[in-house]
């Protein structure tokens, strides 16, 4: 049996990756609590067998898996956030696996979510899994390299500006036997929105005319949509040749983000719980670039896990 487990596993774009390049596997197991994520997931995939939250899943129990992967949550680790990294509320800092055990048994509680990464080791542990792979943000070399000293292998940076209009800096912890150089396809944001010149973050000063503004700070003059992140009012803007400043629309969002378009339009799910589901998603153009290293030496897909 070839099964997969995906913990965070949010829209399952690690199961769309894997479906594209029409990799085999007999059973995939996700862990996630956000219902409209679980929706959009089912509804593309109905034989995901959803396991609920990571804290409470039992590794010992689901035989036969070949691949763990996961983006656990990156609030402490981003330096826009506090970069706490993983504490308790006491502030001891968790450096390895059996303290976050011991502390946990004997009923700390933890800063924000991003100590979430140490139920990803105990399931890679208890699983005894072939493969790992493991998404986050750039962080301070101090959490970056309790990481990697975990996992035992240095993170990959990729930029998704390699393969769409978004910028959006990444680090990849895998033992996939992948291809480290991404090539670059020279997407720019005016082939994603004709019209325009450049990404630009919050709302700036306007000055004549309903649509014409100054630049806010955080515009991106490369013809790169900014990171988009899970609200539409930090990040989801963009200038136009003639100078206006435009809302993204979320399928716009969902093609930087390397998705089909309305992957996310699902039922009754609002277009802010869409955005923020494609913000917290990954670019699956770099997932299936990675992915793609799950390959025998006869270049078959469907055997690579044996």
């Amino acid at each position: 049996m070839n099964n997969v487990l995906s913990l965070c596993d949010g829209i399952s774009i690690a199961q769309k990756s894997l479906s594209d390049l029409g990799i085999h596997y007999d059973n995939y197991y996700a862990s996630e609590i956000e219902p409209a994520a679980i929706k959009v997931t089912q509804h593309h995939f109905p034989n995901t067998n959803q396991l609920g939250d990571v804290r409470h899943i039992n590794g010992k129990l689901l035989n036969d898996i070949k691949l763990i992967c996961g983006g656990t949550p990156c609030t402490d680790f981003s330096f826009m956030g506090k970069k706490k990294g993983m504490v308790t509320t006491e502030n001891v800092e968790i450096t390895n696996l059996n303290q976050y055990l011991k502390l946990k048994s004997e009923g700390f509680e933890f800063v924000g979510e991003s100590f979430l990464f140490w139920e990803f080791i105990r399931l890679w542990k208890e699983t005894n899994t072939k493969y790992f792979f493991l998404e986050n943000v750039r962080m301070t070399k101090q959490w970056e390299n309790v990481i990697t000293n975990t996992l035992g292998v240095k993170p990959i940076f990729i930029n998704s500006n390699k393969v769409s209009a978004q910028n959006r800096e990444r680090l990849y912890w895998t033992n996939i036997p992948c291809n480290t150089n991404i090539e670059d396809k020279g997407i720019m944001l005016s082939d994603v929105i004709p019209n325009a010149i450049a990404g630009a973050g919050k709302r700036g000063r306007k000055l004549n005319g309903d649509n014409h503004y100054s630049y806010p700070m955080s515009v991106r003059k490369d013809g790169k949509a900014n990171c988009l992140v899970t609200a539409i009012s930090n990040t989801g803007f963009y200038f136009t040749k003639d100078g206006q400043y435009l809302p993204l629309t979320v399928e716009e969002m969902e093609v930087l983000q390397t998705i089909d378009k309305g992957y996310t339009n699902i039922g009754n799910i609002s277009n802010n719980k869409r955005v923020s589901l494609i913000g917290n998603s990954w670019t699956k153009e770099v997932i299936k670039h990675l992915f793609a290293g799950l390959k025998t030496k006869k270049n078959k897909y469907e055997l690579f896990f044996r």
